[in-house]
């Protein structure tokens, strides 16, 4: 039964340890611990301003991010549209080129049509003449085989000629 009711020597010894024990740790141990647990605690809290700082900026670097690509879609749908419009007027500008040649070709090729039509009808008519010549020369050596003829045609021409 002594172990569960203690001597008063044991009582006051036990006593004095954890009042010495008391004052060490108040002393020495309280001030440290104490000292560990406020920098932790403005750790902790240099942590949550860090991650607050962190969060922050990452919501801005997203809202830039986002601008930047809002930027750069509109960038590109105006890039696609200057495309779009160079390529229809390179379009027309070569229409109207390929029109414009055309019409000198065409416009080439009646004169050449022209030159070439007024040619042969030169040609034709230079034809014509020396058949009818040809011809008119065949007659009239056929006709004047004898001196009676001869002299008939030329009375013929005189008197034409005295009547004018």
């Amino acid at each position: 039964m002594e172990l569960f009711t203690p001597d008063f020597g044991l009582v006051f010894w036990m006593f004095i340890a954890f009042i010495i024990l008391f004052f060490v740790l108040a002393k020495w141990g309280w001030p440290v611990i104490l000292k560990n647990m406020d920098e932790r605690a403005d750790t902790i809290d240099k942590g949550v301003e860090y991650a607050q700082q962190a969060k922050h900026q990452l919501d801005n670097a997203r809202d830039e991010a986002r601008r930047y690509m809002e930027e750069a879609q509109a960038k590109q749908a105006e890039m696609l549209r200057e495309a779009a419009k160079m390529k229809t007027q390179i379009i027309e500008e070569a229409k109207q080129q390929a029109s414009v040649e055309a019409q000198k070709v065409m416009d080439a090729a009646k004169v050449s049509i022209e030159q070439s039509r007024k040619e042969a009808e030169l040609q034709f008519r230079n034809e014509v003449s020396k058949f009818s010549i040809d011809i008119a020369e065949k007659m009239v050596r056929m006709q004047m085989k004898d001196d009676a003829a001869q002299v008939k045609l030329v009375d013929k021409l005189l008197n034409e000629i005295e009547k004018n």
